[in-house]
């Protein structure tokens, strides 16, 4: 283990870092969707769609939670995919309300041995979530073994804010000198994370950022970067 401090935890995303949405919140899930809602949605446009509407995404100002963003991005998909209608915000509720299922939701199948190497060193497990999900029920339902999580939901605050990594730090009773967190996303998981005097990992297993460091493609290489 380098550096002054023994890592005593590790901190992961969720979404995309740990699981990723099943076919319920991909294109052919909006196009049933949209079947119950009226609406004929074309999912040969949702990747457009999602593209375009993450152009327009904006966070809230002082990154409290809002669900009201979340439902007028999905809003913005439902409609570039061919739902331009007055029922598409309502579509769009329910498929983002999808998202706080947790059976909605598949593990990648680098979880389960990474998590266990981390409890093999002796390391504590949290969770910290953009979400509205409970992460303590998710990892249950997904047999996740981990000793505390946060969703932004029941936090009030979404990450990169310092508070909501804090919040899962002092359930585990851990610095952040003594801790990494491992996330997908640049802004809110790494650079929070490191904002606060944490260590962080980018997961890219999409391979979009290849010049950016650390940066591991699988769970696999968590141990070998973390000094295990």
């Amino acid at each position: 283990m380098s550096g002054t401090h023994e890592l005593r935890a590790v901190l992961f995303d969720v979404d995309f870092t740990l699981a990723r949405p099943g076919p319920e919140l991909g294109p052919e899930g909006y196009v049933r969707a949209g079947e119950r809602h009226g609406l004929r949605l074309e999912a040969a446009r949702y990747e457009a769609a999602r593209d375009a509407a993450l152009v327009e995404l904006r966070r809230h100002p002082e990154l409290e939670h809002d669900d009201e963003i979340w439902f007028r991005f999905t809003e913005r998909i439902v409609r570039g995919m061919g739902g331009d209608e007055d029922s598409a915000y309502d579509c769009a509720i329910e498929i983002t309300r999808g998202w706080e299922r947790h059976e909605n939701f598949e593990l990648y199948d680098d979880v389960p041995d990474a998590l266990a190497a981390l409890r093999s060193a002796g390391l504590q497990i949290g969770l910290v979530s953009n979400s509205a999900r409970d992460v303590r029920e998710f990892a249950g339902h997904h047999g996740l073994d981990v000793d505390a999580g946060i969703s932004s939901f029941h936090h009030g605050r979404t990450k990169p804010h310092a508070s909501i990594f804090r919040a899962v730090l002092d359930l585990l009773e851990v610095e952040p000198v003594a801790a990494a967190m491992v996330g997908d996303t640049i802004a809110d998981d790494i650079e929070g994370a490191r904002a606060l005097g944490m260590r962080a990992i980018l997961v890219d297993r999409e391979r979009v950022h290849p010049d950016f460091e650390p940066r591991i493609e699988t769970l696999h290489e968590l141990g070998a970067v973390l000094g295990l």
